[in-house]
């Protein structure tokens, strides 16, 4: 059994989660607190596998007390948020300051209807627990496996346009901060992202994201042409796909069906670029659960052999889903902790096409 410490100032959220917390047969509410002062305490007394972690309390809020936990003794936080823009904003810096994912409240601080996400909670709950937070500490997790390449291998691109396409997941706004913000602003091609995130929430990423970065972060915009040296952001609830139009590609959102569970879906994202023609294609996949992205690299490939693909490590993905199905067949290029995938996305995008390689 997992334990579980859940962190809320309403005693009636206290209840009900820990009710349905404790209907989960893999887990098990060790302890409540009200606040994060008296969070903090039992965290060090519990010694909780996971924390639910509510962001407006009092005597000490939820962002001071997850900068506490992760400071003192890191361990899985998922946070407990509401639909209000400020609440997505601080969503947003929790999960930049280490929690591993969020759960949205349908109705507010005190939300009576919470057991209706119930399915929910558990499955974000239960995946916290595999939450790979030390990197110190990490190790390889795909023994036997052989590194299909080495930093001296470069992509064979000889186009004069370059796309740049990232597919992410559970521990995303943190991984996307450390790319994103070491991207050069004059890097010579438009970035795409689809981050696993509901509405709302994507626009807060996309503000905070573009204050810490040279690049211009923007969350994308129907109909609208790509400019490199842009980062677009697909809207949560909806999905990104590309298009060529004439010399240039424009950005398509809409809300078709959902895709094996997701909209916006990093598959759709990555098949749209098998329409671009003469342009260079660059994949990376970053943490997260499940393997979206897998066929849409996949049937890219196939399309445009020429297509290149980074991968996040094990030793630095919070959630080594995503990558690992990348990794396991055998589909990735290039694979980096998630440090210094920002350079090696630099030096992949040719300065003026041809095949060149970086500086």
């Amino acid at each position: 059994m997992k334990k579980v410490l859940i962190i809320d100032d309403s005693a009636f959220m206290r209840k009900v989660i820990s009710d349905i917390i404790n209907r989960h047969e893999q887990l098990e509410v060790v302890g409540t607190a009200r606040n994060g002062e008296d969070g903090l305490l039992k965290v060090g007394k519990l010694k909780p596998d996971v924390v639910t972690l509510d962001i407006e309390m009092p005597v000490l809020n939820g962002l001071e007390a997850l900068e506490q936990i992760m400071k003192q003794n890191p361990l899985p936080v998922v946070m407990l948020s509401s639909l209000t823009t400020e609440g997505a904003k601080s969503t947003i810096e929790a999960l930049e300051l280490g929690a591993v994912d969020f759960v949205q409240k349908p109705s507010g601080a005190i939300s009576l209807d919470i057991e209706t996400i119930e399915a929910t909670i558990n499955q974000k709950v239960l995946a916290a627990t595999n939450a790979n937070l030390k990197e110190s500490e990490r190790k390889p997790r795909t023994q036997g496996h052989q590194l299909r390449v080495t930093d001296e291998v470069k992509p064979n691109f000889n186009h004069l346009k370059t796309v740049v396409a990232i597919g992410v997941s559970t521990g995303g706004p943190k991984a996307l901060q450390q790319v994103i913000s070491n991207l050069p602003k004059n890097i010579n091609a438009p970035i795409f992202i689809v981050q696993h995130m509901p509405a709302k929430f994507t626009a807060s990423l996309a503000e905070r994201l573009d204050r810490l970065s040279s690049v211009q972060v923007k969350e994308a915009v129907h109909g609208e042409i790509a400019k490199n040296g842009v980062v677009y952001i697909a809207p949560g609830d909806y999905h990104m796909t590309l298009k060529q139009v004439g010399r240039s590609i424009a950005v398509n959102i809409d809300q078709e069906d959902v895709i094996n569970g997701h909209r916006p879906s990093v598959n759709k994202l990555f098949n749209s670029l098998s329409e671009l023609k003469q342009t260079n294609k660059i994949l990376s996949v970053l943490t997260g659960m499940g393997s979206d992205g897998k066929d849409g690299v996949k049937n890219l490939i196939q399309k445009d052999p020429s297509t290149y693909v980074i991968a996040e490590s094990s030793e630095s993905a919070v959630i080594y889903g995503m990558p690992k199905a990348i990794i396991e067949n055998g589909l990735a290029n290039d694979i980096q902790s998630i440090n210094r995938i920002a350079d090696h996305i630099n030096k992949a995008v040719p300065n003026e096409g041809g095949n060149r390689y970086g500086n």
